[in-house]
């Protein structure tokens, strides 16, 4: 007796896990500066990935490579389903003009675990897009969006101590945040004026072994941050 209603508790937790939405839910890095995830929903079916993308220039053109992924902490890849409102590559959907935004949804097999994060990866030839360190913690974004809403309102230091203190949370865990995080420390330590605490932060970024980290600190140096 213990052990059915011990099994049927655990399907009920199983599905409860599986079936999650994260509204713009944060990430590290991104291709394109106007690409923006919407809403990710993960459930025993499927998980759906809701973008939009608006376009900055006269004749542009928008287009999805079939070759599309959802990449694992581990490196695992599951590709994409299929999309709906955007066209799969050679295709491409012509924008009218400057200024108007494509709405499209990607589909890929439900996630045999929903992981703390994940990268969403385009594999084409050119022109791929990329988000690194999708966060999937619905309760990591809202510490993420606090910290940001005090850097959005010129609070530079409440900002930074909060990005501390989610970093010093999570570190131990390698989540994809973790490059999100160091990045906005050390930008706003600069901002702040305080070159020696930005590039104390700066070289403990090297050493962390953060998932992604050349990138991210290309990322940087093509800002002119350097130390």
């Amino acid at each position: 007796m213990k052990k059915i209603l011990l099994t049927g508790y655990m399907s009920l937790i199983t599905l409860t896990i599986a079936a999650q939405a994260f509204i713009q839910p944060n990430y590290g890095l991104k291709s394109h500066e106007t690409l923006i995830i919407n809403k990710l929903e993960t459930s025993e079916k499927a998980t759906v990935i809701m973008l939009s993308v608006e376009n900055r220039i006269a004749g542009g053109s928008f287009c999805v490579d079939k070759n599309t992924y959802i990449v694992y902490p581990d490196g695992t890849r599951i590709r994409m389903i299929s999309a709906t409102g955007i066209p799969f590559c050679p295709e491409t959907h012509l924008f009218s003009a400057p200024g108007e935004k494509l709405n499209f949804t990607l589909t890929f097999p439900p996630l045999k675990k929903v992981p703390e994060w994940i990268d969403i990866i385009e594999d084409c030839s050119e022109n791929c897009f990329h988000f690194y360190g999708v966060t999937l913690d619905n309760d990591l974004n809202r510490k993420i969006n606090d910290a940001f809403r005090h850097a959005e309102g010129d609070d530079i230091l409440k900002a930074m101590i909060s990005f501390i203190d989610i970093l010093e949370e999570t570190d131990q865990k390698n989540l994809g945040s973790e490059g999100l995080l160091y990045v906005n420390i050390i930008s706003l330590a600069g901002e702040a004026g305080n070159p020696g605490q930005a590039a104390g932060w700066y070289r403990k970024f090297i050493n962390s072994g953060a998932p992604r980290l050349q990138e991210y600190i290309k990322f940087l140096n093509d800002q002119g941050v350097t130390y």
